[in-house]
């Protein structure tokens, strides 16, 4: 039982489970009431912990912030990637299974909308290398659908993609913001039809 404490577990056991502790409730305090309105102080008393653990976990309130932008764009990626590979072999099928399970993905849980599309933005300087990083790893899926099929352009596919991200992205701050929100089916609808207009599928 040597380095484990009364509850049995060990220090880095400890340290795993209070920073899991602080991601589940950044996740839900960064989306409501905001980043910029929330304090280390609201984190560990929603986590449970102390404010020098918090210093433990995360260096800044920013790191955290990292740390939960980046579990919500992994867990979209993984999705996104798996519902194109059980599409069939055609572009239009599979880049509509893309953006359907994106959209659905992203809105089943609107915390996770509101930080990878609202608060990503309202963080400003703190997340703009993240969210760079993020909008490549996209760009690189929809390139990586449409790299073999015949363009009837010379537009650039890198900026068509970029442009197609900065589309979705804006359907989904409409759908964050907007009260009634717009169906998830409607915001399907639009963004398949702002590829196909694109890439000529």
């Amino acid at each position: 039982m040597t380095g484990r404490d009364y509850r049995g577990m060990s220090a880095a056991e400890r340290l795993a489970d209070r920073r899991e502790r602080l991601i589940t409730a950044a996740y839900t305090l960064f989306a409501h009431p905001g980043f910029h309105a929330t304090t280390i102080e609201k984190l560990c008393t929603t986590a449970r912990i102390s404010n020098r653990a918090f210093y433990e976990c995360f260096s800044s309130r920013e790191d955290l912030m990292h740390a939960v932008y980046y579990r919500c764009v992994e867990e979209t990626l993984t999705s996104v990637n798996q519902a194109i590979d059980k599409a069939p072999p055609i572009l239009d099928e599979r880049i509509v299974a893309g953006i359907a399970e994106y959209v659905r993905f992203v809105t089943k849980d609107v915390r996770r909308a509101r930080v990878m599309h609202l608060e990503v933005r309202r963080a400003g300087n703190v997340l703009t290398a993240a969210r760079q990083h993020t909008v490549k790893a996209f760009s690189e899926i929809i390139e990586g659908v449409v790299q073999d099929v015949p363009q009837r352009h010379s537009l650039d596919t890198h900026l068509l993609s970029l442009g197609l991200i900065g589309a979705i992205t804006e359907l989904l701050i409409e759908w964050v913001l907007a009260n009634p929100a717009p169906p998830t089916d409607k915001v399907i609808d639009a963004a398949v039809h702002i590829f196909r207009c694109a890439f000529g599928a």
